[in-house]
């Protein structure tokens, strides 16, 4: 059988030569955000959309969400549980959207040079955005957070290594670390968790991103083990990468298991937790969630996953946005990813780059 990334490279120049025609659009979710004009030049040509709880207080926290491909800000909004938590804790909400000009299966451009860097294209945007957020809701510019799903994900921790000064803290869902992908056929490695640097080089990146010298923001990684998507290893990347930038590379971390995750966490030398990482062991590729129950936010879907814990509620409570959710229930059988096959790796590779419906 040929390797998996000449078998990419095959059916992605098919895809090129067939124009993406017939691109199916995301089922309809509830209108539940607003649009946000005239936030600045906007040279990543990006959709910003808001959700500003009535009655915000003065100096609330703002979360930006990212959300994956084939999503709208609408449909994350609604399948994750944003706005429900920013509508019982008061703090608003940015959910930058990606346009079909700029990539026709709505992912965030991760992995171009033109949209990867602090002063252009989709980042400049969404900086511009936050400021907009901020002078016009008088948002706590101290109290800034980000998190995205996979490509989101990916976008997420562009954002938190080129503008660190932005933000508290940030969640990386099934994402990627950054600055290891200028191009699609890195990208593909990279999902399938191929050719990324030394550990050091890691950190190194994200040190010379920007001419920030701390403090940094904290950083939650969030993953499946059944991922086929984006290869879980990406997460230890992740992890790596930041524990270089915060000084904890040879700390040991502490352990739980909590909700069915196994959760692991490192301290700088305040005590303060800096680094959170949980594992969602059997879980494919998306947002888990904890659905169905009293108090419980989110819908599960295409790509949000009701795996008996919800990265939402433990995100924003990580965050002091929220109280830390009840234990949960035994995860019902059934709920998480089957084993992958062969066909189903190169399908969702595809789909998760932008280039597959």
């Amino acid at each position: 059988m040929p390797r998996l990334g000449t078998t990419l490279a095959k059916l992605l120049k098919q895809r090129r030569a067939a124009g993406f025609a017939g691109m199916p659009m995301q089922s309809a979710a509830p209108n539940l955000l607003n649009d946000l004009a005239d936030f600045g030049s906007n040279p990543g040509a990006l959709r910003a959309r808001v959700h500003v709880p009535a009655g915000l207080h003065p100096g609330a926290p703002l979360v930006v969400v990212l959300h994956g491909c084939t999503q709208t800000a609408d449909g994350y909004a609604y399948g994750s549980g944003w706005t429900d938590l920013a509508d019982q804790h008061g703090f608003a909400l940015l959910f930058p959207e990606q346009q079909r000009a700029n990539n026709l299966n709505l992912c965030f451009n991760w992995f171009t040079s033109t949209d990867n860097r602090r002063e252009g294209g989709e980042v400049l945007s969404i900086r511009q955005m936050i400021g907009t957020m901020i002078d016009r809701h008088g948002c706590d510019a101290q109290r800034v957070f980000i998190t995205g799903l996979s490509a989101g994900g990916a976008m997420a921790s562009i954002m938190l290594a080129t503008s660190p000064e932005l933000f508290r803290g940030g969640a990386i869902i099934a994402g990627l670390p950054y600055g290891t992908a200028i191009s699609m056929g890195d990208a593909l490695a990279r999902m399938r968790g191929e050719g990324h640097p030394e550990n050091i080089a890691l950190a190194d990146l994200v040190r010379q991103a920007s001419d920030h010298q701390g403090p940094w923001p904290t950083i939650a990684v969030w993953h499946g083990t059944a991922d086929t998507v984006v290869d879980p290893s990406n997460a230890e990347r992740i992890i790596a990468q930041w524990q270089g930038v915060h000084g904890v590379g040879s700390s040991v971390p502490e352990r739980s298991l909590i909700d069915g995750g196994r959760r692991r966490i490192w301290r700088n030398v305040a005590g303060k937790v800096v680094i959170e990482a949980w594992q969602i062991d059997a879980m494919g590729h998306g947002t888990p969630l904890r659905t169905g129950g009293a108090g419980e936010v989110g819908v599960s879907g295409p790509y949000m996953l009701d795996v008996g814990v919800s990265s939402t509620r433990h995100i924003a409570a990580s965050w002091g946005l929220a109280p830390m959710p009840a234990a949960a229930a035994p995860v019902r059988p059934g709920s998480r990813a089957a084993p992958p096959t062969t066909a189903s790796i190169i399908e969702n590779a595809l789909r998760a780059a932008g280039i597959r419906p």
